[in-house]
């Protein structure tokens, strides 16, 4: 593990003339370091993959965002529903005082007066939606108008019971059932969606994470080649002291090193930044510290096209989002149909009302009893009503929008049958270059282990003066190239099964769906 503002390690550098200004500039950095670790609160993390994954899903901005996404879309469903349900409203006038200067006619003259009133009241309204696209309502309530000037008020009782219904829902486009629909769409994208970007956050986590590993990795590679180019030096100070090697090899060994050095710090710096980038991405603070860890563990995972392609078009938010794009075009075309069509529509009431004049100092209870009882015997009032509108001509108009609306729908099947070939090309493509990645990852794992036993030979062999200076720094080379080259391949394969996961929405470590 190496040196980092916010990864534990113990590292030791060893005394170095030559680099002592590289030294004390990594000091001086690691001294900042440790100032800053103690002054900020911060908390330690040990983590893998998995649990830095976990922690994305409850911190990271991406995923809290998406969150508040699918909530808007669970919101708007529970809005749609609800115009189903019943609504009542209940309203009041409490009161309504005005004084006015009113006129009236009397022969050839006008009289003027001054007309105090007030008013208050109630009223309560009650609608049942309908899923036919009409209401049933029932509308009741009472109220009292006081006028001062004549000394006398109006107390009035009411009921009305009454169904509005446009008839050509019944055989066009249903505005109700078409937003109910809609919304349930846009609720199932939504979710989908949160599936979706979870499994793109996921990828981006191990993305990040494997970035931190490889920059990680390549550090403590730097600072091994730099132990053992440090080893290399003190050789070769010694065999030139003793004679045994030319001036010429003894400078080359001292620039390796100080090329090595540089290399190492460069390292450290770098770690740092692709910490800091991950530490975003998951949500934590940059303060908190970070424990990787970093064994290069996996699973063959051996994956078919065919069974990848199935799940692929199962699961995937495009194919189902062009689906959605199909449903709501066809709800569109009757919907343009429907404009050209028959309007007709059926309103039906029947009511009670009861009113009364009395005078002004009558108490409010007795005014409201005649006013019950005009109710009573007064014969009920009803209507009945049937409207129709029937287009003539409106110069191809509608036709048009229609055609419009049935060339969108043609587009729409295009584009699906066009996404799901791209889809099916994408996830054969993941598939071959996963299964050829892993057995390059395989390969590498044995070039390491060769190249290990090599450079043991090597060094010593130069220890022993059998070769010189630039042998030992090609084989040290080799042995750089080795790691740095299964590295990657272990990084890539491991991506790979994280694309795929994304790609088909199916686990195939586990074998298990995502949920």
């Amino acid at each position: 593990m190496l040196p980092d503002n916010n990864v534990i390690v113990n590292t030791h550098f060893p005394e170095i003339n030559i680099m002592n200004c590289n030294m004390k500039k990594l000091s001086l950095l690691l001294t900042v370091i440790f100032v800053q670790q103690f002054s900020v609160k911060s908390e330690i993390y040990n983590l893998d993959l998995k649990k830095s994954i976990g922690i994305a899903k409850e911190k990271s901005f991406n995923m809290l965002s998406l969150l508040q996404d699918f909530k808007i879309a669970e919101f708007n469903l529970k809005s749609a529903t609800s115009r189903l349900k019943t609504h009542i409203d209940l309203s009041f006038v409490v009161p309504n005082y005005s004084n006015t200067v009113e006129a009236y006619k009397t022969n050839n003259s006008f009289t003027y007066y001054q007309n105090k009133s007030l008013m208050y009241g109630g009223n309560l309204f009650i609608t049942q939606p309908l899923p036919t696209d009409g209401k049933i309502y029932l509308n009741t309530g009472l109220s009292n108008e006081n006028l001062y000037y004549f000394d006398n008020r109006h107390p009035r009782l009411y009921s009305t019971f009454g169904l509005e219904q446009p008839l050509n829902a019944l055989y066009g486009y249903n505005e109700v059932k078409s937003t109910l629909k809609l919304a349930e769409l846009a609720y199932e994208s939504s979710k989908k969606k949160l599936k979706r970007e979870e499994l793109n956050l996921i990828y981006q986590v191990s993305n990040s994470f494997y970035n931190l590993l490889s920059v990680q990795k390549g550090a403590e590679l730097a600072r091994l080649d730099f132990e053992r180019q440090k080893e290399a030096f003190d050789i070769s100070q010694n065999k030139y002291k003793a004679g045994l090697i030319k001036e010429v090899d003894a400078l080359q060994m001292e620039v390796d090193l100080a090329e090595s050095q540089n290399n190492y710090n460069l390292a450290v710096v770098n770690q740092g930044s692709a910490l800091n980038e991950f530490k975003q991405l998951i949500g934590i603070n940059f303060s908190d510290s970070i424990a990787l860890n970093g064994e290069l563990k996996y699973d063959v995972v051996i994956i078919d096209p065919e069974k990848a392609v199935e799940y692929a078009f199962k699961n995937r938010l495009e194919i189902r989002e062009q689906e959605i794009s199909v449903e709501q075009n066809k709800l569109n075309i009757k919907k343009e149909k429907s404009a050209g069509m028959i309007q007709s529509s059926l309103n039906l009431s029947f009511g009670k009302e009861g009113v009364s004049d009395q005078a002004i100092n009558t108490s409010i209870s007795s005014s409201y009893r005649n006013s019950y009882s005009d109710l009573l015997n007064r014969a009920p009032s009803y209507g009945i009503g049937f409207t129709v509108k029937v287009p003539i001509l409106d110069g191809g108009e509608s036709r048009a929008k229609v055609n419009a609306a049935e060339s969108a729908l043609k587009q729409s099947q295009l584009r699906k049958e066009d996404v799901e070939r791209g889809i099916e090309r994408e996830v054969r493509n993941l598939v071959a270059d996963l299964n050829s990645s892993l057995k390059r990852l395989q390969l590498l794992e044995k070039n390491v282990t060769v190249a290990e036993k090599s450079f043991e030979i090597t060094r010593q062999r130069f220890s022993d003066g059998d070769i010189d200076s630039q042998s030992l720094a090609l084989e040290r080379n080799r042995l750089n190239t080795a790691y740095n080259s299964h590295l990657r391949a272990y990084i890539n394969y491991q991506l790979m099964l994280a694309d795929i996961m994304r790609k088909t929405f199916y686990d195939f470590q586990t074998n298990q769906p995502i949920k």
